[in-house]
C-alpha cells in the first residue's frame, strides 16, 4: 500500500525486518504523533464549548432565574435563542474553514465565544440574557462540524470514529466538571455580583486563555504538519490518498477547489438525508439532558448544591461509554448497530424515570440515559463523515447534518417545562419518541448501505467509470464502500 513512499527497507526475505511490518510501524508512529499533537487541543475546544453552552443550567439553580425574573417559559426561550445563529452558520463555516486555515479558525471561534460567555455574567435583565445567548450561538456555530471536517483531513476513515469520541467525550465530562466548578464558583461574592455571575466570568476567562494557546498549536492541513519527519509526512499524505479509494480528485486537500457540483453531491446523498434526520433525533435528548439534568435531579428532592454534585456520576459514566464505544466501533468498522444498542439503553433509562417513584431508581435512570445517548452523537457524525468524499462534499454534508440536528434544540429547550415538574413525564416521553425514530432511521440506513455496497462489489456501478469523469465521482466511485 505505502510501498511507493516507504524508505529503503531491508529485503523482503530478510527475517529481521519485513517491509509490511515497517509500513505498519510507520503508520502507527504517524497516528500516534497526530493523536499527541492534535487531539488534546480538540478535546479542550469541545470541553470548553459545552461548558460555556450549558453552564446556564447550573447558573439557573444558583440564582440566575430569580435575579433576572425568568418566570414561566422565559428560561426555555433564552436557551432556544442560542440555536438560531448556531444553525445558520453551520454550512458556511465548514466551507470557509480551509480558506482561513483551520489551525487559526477553530481557536478564533473559541476566543470569541469565551468573550461572549464572560460578558454573560454582566447581564442584568432578560433582554440582556437573550442578546448574550444569541451571540454565544453565533460564535460557537460551525465548531462541531469544523472539527469533524478537520479530523477527516488527517485520519483514514476507520480511524475517525475513535478520534471523534476522543474529543466528544468532553461533552459528558463537561457536565461532571462543570457541575463541580459551578458549585464552587457560585459561592463567590464580590460587590454587586453574587454567585452565578462568577460561573460565567471564570469559565469565560479560561476559554479565552485556552483559545490563545491553541492558535499556535494546530496545523491547518496535512501539508502544513511540522512535527512529522519527511518520511512520515509523505506516508501521511499517501495513506489519505489510498483511503479515498478513488473518491478524491486530487492527492492533497490543499489542491481541492470549491465547486457547487460538490455541494449538490453532498445534499443528494441518501446518507446525508437519513443521518441528518437521525442526528436530529439523537440531539433532542442530548441537549435536554445537558441543559436540564441539574433541574431533574433537584426535582427528586435534593438541594441545589447536592443536585449540582449528583450530576457528576452519570456524566462520568457517559464519558467512559463514549470512549469505549468509539474504540469498539473503529475496531469493528461499524456504526449503525452500536447506535441501535445505545438508543435502546437510553429508552430503558427514560422508562425508569417515568415509571418509578423511587428516588434512587429514577437517579439510576439518568445513568442509563447518559450512557446510551452520548455515544450515539459521535457515531452518527462519524457514520456520515465516513460515507462522504471528497473534502467539499464532506464539509457540506457535515454542515447540513449539524444544521438539521440543531433544529432539535427548539424541541429540546421546551421538553422540560416548569409546569410539568417534578415528574416531567412529558419531557421524558418526547425523548423516548425521538430515540424510537432514531432506531428506525439507523435500521433503514444500515440496509441501504449494505445494498449499495453489494451493487459496487458485483460491478453494477462500474459503468460510472466509462460514462463519467472519474475525478468527479467522489463517494460514487465504484471502489468507494459505505460504512455501515
Amino acid at each position: 500500500m505505502l510501498n511507493s513512499i516507504r524508505p529503503s527497507y531491508k529485503a523482503d526475505n530478510d527475517p529481521e525486518v519485513h517491509p509490511l511490518k515497517c509500513i505498519s510501524d510507520l503508520e502507527k508512529r504517524i497516528t500516534r504523533k497526530l493523536d499527541i499533537h492534535v487531539m488534546p487541543w480538540l478535546f479542550g475546544l469541545w470541553l470548553l464549548a459545552f461548558i460555556d453552552r450549558s453552564n446556564i443550567g447550573n447558573a439557573r439553580i444558583d440564582g440566575l432565574a430569580k435575579d433576572l425574573h425568568l418566570d414561566a417559559n422565559k428560561f426555555n426561550i433564552a436557551l432556544a435563542v442560542f440555536y438560531v445563529p448556531y444553525i445558520c452558520y453551520d454550512i458556511p463555516s465548514n466551507l470557509v474553514i480551509k480558506y482561513f486555515g483551520a489551525g487559526y479558525y477553530l481557536p478564533t471561534l473559541l476566543i470569541a465565544w469565551g468573550i461572549v460567555s464572560m460578558c454573560t455574567g454582566f447581564v442584568k435583565s432578560y433582554a440582556g440574557l437573550l442578546v448574550a445567548r444569541f451571540f454565544l450561538g453565533f460564535t460557537e456555530g460551525g465548531l462541531l462540524g469544523g472539527m469533524i471536517v478537520y479530523l477527516a483531513m488527517f485520519y483514514p476513515r476507520h480511524q475517525m470514529l475513535y478520534r471523534i469520541t476522543l474529543f466528544y467525550c468532553a461533552a459528558p465530562l463537561s457536565g461532571a466538571f462543570g457541575g463541580l466548578l459551578a458549585t464552587g464558583l457560585a459561592q463567590i461574592s464580590s460587590g454587586r455580583y453574587v454567585g452565578w455571575p462568577f460561573i460565567f466570568f471564570v469559565e469565560g476567562a479560561i476559554t479565552i486563555a485556552f483559545g490563545i494557546i491553541v492558535l499556535f498549536m494546530l496545523p491547518h492541513t496535512p501539508s502544513d504538519i511540522k512535527f512529522l519527519s519527511p518520511e512520515q509526512h509523505s506516508a501521511c499524505l499517501a495513506r489519505m490518498r489510498i483511503d479515498a479509494h478513488g473518491s478524491n480528485p486530487t492527492s492533497d486537500v490543499n489542491h481541492e477547489k470549491f465547486s457547487w457540483y460538490w455541494v449538490r453531491r453532498a445534499l443528494l446523498n441518501v446518507n446525508t438525508i437519513a443521518l441528518s434526520l437521525n442526528f436530529f433525533a439523537i440531539i433532542t435528548p442530548i441537549y435536554s439532558y445537558s441543559l436540564f439534568l441539574p433541574t431533574i435531579i433537584k426535582s427528586l428532592g435534593y438541594t441545589a448544591v447536592k443536585a449540582q454534585l449528583l450530576t457528576v456520576p452519570p456524566n462520568m459514566g457517559a464519558f467512559c461509554m463514549v470512549l469505549l464505544t468509539g474504540w469498539y466501533s473503529d475496531k469493528l468498522r461499524v456504526r449503525g448497530p452500536l447506535m441501535l444498542v445505545g438508543c435502546s439503553i437510553a429508552i430503558i433509562g427514560y422508562i425508569m424515570l417515568i415509571a418509578s417513584k423511587h428516588t434512587l431508581t429514577q437517579y439510576g435512570g439518568t445513568f442509563l440515559v447518559a450512557a446510551g445517548i452520548f455515544p450515539c452523537s459521535p457515531l452518527v457524525m462519524g457514520w456520515l463523515s465516513n460515507n462522504l468524499a471528497p473534502h467539499y462534499v464532506r464539509a457540506t454534508g457535515m454542515g447540513f447534518q449539524i444544521m438539521i440536528a440543531n433544529m432539535a434544540a427548539f424541541i429540546a429547550t421546551f421538553t422540560y417545562l416548569q409546569k410539568d415538574g417534578p415528574r416531567y413525564t412529558t419531557g421524558h416521553a418526547i425523548n423516548i419518541g425521538m430515540l424510537c425514530f432514531s432506531l428506525v432511521l439507523s435500521t433503514l440506513n444500515i440496509v441501504y448501505c449494505k445494498w449499495e455496497n453489494r451493487k459496487r462489489e458485483t460491478g453494477e456501478r462500474s459503468y460510472r467509470l466509462e460514462k463519467e469523469d472519474e475525478k468527479m465521482l467522489g463517494y460514487r466511485h465504484p471502489n468507494f464502500k459505505y460504512t455501515t
